[in-house]
């Protein structure tokens, strides 16, 4: 089948199950060397000219894919992403905070990011999921290793320092991502009522990130990446 009919025969099983006329964005997750770029614009503009959707996104593309995707659209005179759905949290920066703005700039595409609390590895969650359930051995290794435990280490000045901000670790971590240049939006994971209401009280810890706040984060996590003009600076 081609990627054009998948994506079309997704997209109509989808907005079935949702039992709606259309989505606000929909998203093409991953993208598979072999898949025309060509065919997977055709299609998206289809579904937006169709009224099935009113945008559409990447995700978990590389910044040459939708600089080529964009490309495409504008070659052919296709509609092209207006976002991409990205990987940030305080131990996953690169793509988002380099890769993504110099995209932003030259042709809008923003970003809207997923796992701000880094799978509950940031809120200290997963620690307590991990030690009483069976399975889960990749997430086991990664929390375990010589990585994870420094992680941690760094977690625990993040819940003092959230402490003195008087919020939650998760209201920091999101607050922390949405400060970002480019981030849209960030995607939240929640199991229950209260805590979609704690992470949304991350709209108020978002006017405490000042400059001085964010720098005092940097230097906690030593990870802060440097785009191509600070290097050849």
């Amino acid at each position: 089948m081609r990627h054009d009919d998948v994506i079309l025969t997704g997209l109509r099983g989808s907005l079935s199950r949702l039992q709606l006329d259309y989505v606000d964005i929909v998203f093409a997750n991953g993208n598979n060397v072999n898949n025309p770029m060509e065919e997977i614009v055709r299609a998206m503009t289809f579904v937006i000219n169709q009224g099935m959707a009113m945008y559409w996104g990447t995700s978990r593309w590389s910044a040459m894919e939708i600089m080529e995707v964009y490309s495409v659209a504008r070659q052919f005179n296709l509609i092209p992403p207006v976002c991409e759905q990205a990987e940030y949290h305080y131990f996953q920066r690169d793509k988002v905070e380099v890769q993504l703005p110099e995209l932003y700039h030259k042709i809008g595409v923003g970003a809207m990011t997923w796992s701000p609390l880094a799978c509950g590895l940031i809120t200290g969650k997963i620690v307590t999921i991990l030690s009483s359930v069976q399975g889960y051995q990749w997430l086991k290794e990664r929390v375990n290793s010589e990585e994870g435990r420094r992680q941690l280490a760094k977690i625990k000045e993040l819940h003092l320092l959230a402490d003195r901000m008087g919020c939650t670790a998760a209201q920091l971590a999101i607050a922390w991502c949405l400060r970002s240049e480019g981030v849209s939006s960030v995607l939240l994971g929640v199991s229950t009522t209260e805590q979609l209401v704690e992470n949304l009280g991350a709209l108020r810890v978002l006017t405490q990130m000042t400059p001085q706040t964010i720098g005092e984060i940097d230097t906690l996590l030593g990870n802060k990446p440097h785009s191509k003009k600070e290097a050849r600076a």
